[in-house]
């Protein structure tokens, strides 16, 4: 069975394929400060839940923007299940011509979900990641990295109007504003994420959408927050839930000893 662990700055989430179908999957909150054997007892008590051992695992990929979990995970998957860990790259063979000033500044997550987007729809594509930072990343038709864009994410936003402010309190945007207007302060807040979040992917997927022509992109959102958003952008055409997932067992097939 494959572990695959794509490891991101607020949550890792963690799969295990048997072949090509994902036999159970867990979302967990990333610390940077976690050692290997702390990992260890983690993994552990979310393999008791499923039944599952160490020993059912036969190979590891990982794709990590943070490099101390990176090395955390890689001593975890040595000492513990006695494997070496695939890492992602853009070094790797990724099926996929990354066209950028510099590729070795490519988030692994980014090129993961490039191969598993372009793999699933074989298409021009926007694919917008709601993560700890929101990123759109652009492949051509031809199925070429062509580049992309980084904002701020959700949590991030509602963190510092948390912090940097006296009076507006923390929101929870999980129910929707009824109006753009808000009557009170907390709806005001939802209205200024929730529709305004959506107003800035759709704005900026339509000056996207201009340098990619004549391509006609299809756009896809991935990522803990892609739901929440996804009604409020109307050029979102789909949510892929386990895009990032799905991308690294393509790039484990593809780069597998």
């Amino acid at each position: 069975m494959l572990l695959a662990i794509d490891v991101g700055n607020t949550h890792m989430v963690i799969g295990v394929f048997d072949q090509d179908r994902i036999l159970c999957q867990w979302r967990v909150k990333t610390d940077r400060d976690s050692t290997a054997d702390e990992l260890a007892s983690l993994f552990h008590d979310l393999f008791t839940l499923k039944k599952m051992h160490f020993t059912d695992i036969t190979d590891v990929i990982i794709a990590s923007v943070v490099p101390p979990m990176q090395s955390a995970w890689a001593k975890f998957t040595e000492k513990y299940l006695s494997l070496r860990p695939l890492l992602v790259s853009n070094t790797m063979k990724t099926g996929m011509k990354i066209l950028i000033d510099s590729p070795k500044e490519l988030g692994a997550d980014r090129i993961v979900n490039a191969v598993a987007a372009y793999e699933k729809y074989h298409a021009a594509l926007v694919v917008v990641d709601f993560g700890t930072a929101i990123t759109f990343d652009c492949i051509s038709a031809k199925g070429e990295y062509l580049g992309g864009a980084i904002a701020p994410g959700i949590a991030i936003s509602l963190d510092a109007l948390d912090m940097r402010t006296a009076k507006l309190p923390r929101v929870d945007i999980s129910s929707p504003p009824q109006n753009a207007i808000g009557k009170n302060t907390v709806e005001a807040i939802k209205s200024g994420i929730l529709f305004g979040y959506g107003s800035m992917v759709d704005g900026l997927i339509s000056k996207i959408s201009k340098e990619l022509q004549p391509d006609i992109p299809k756009v896809i959102a991935t990522g803990g927050m892609a739901e929440l958003i996804a009604p409020y952008a109307k050029t979102i055409e789909s949510v892929e839930p386990h895009l990032t997932l799905e991308g690294l067992y393509l790039l484990y097939e593809r780069n597998r000893p």
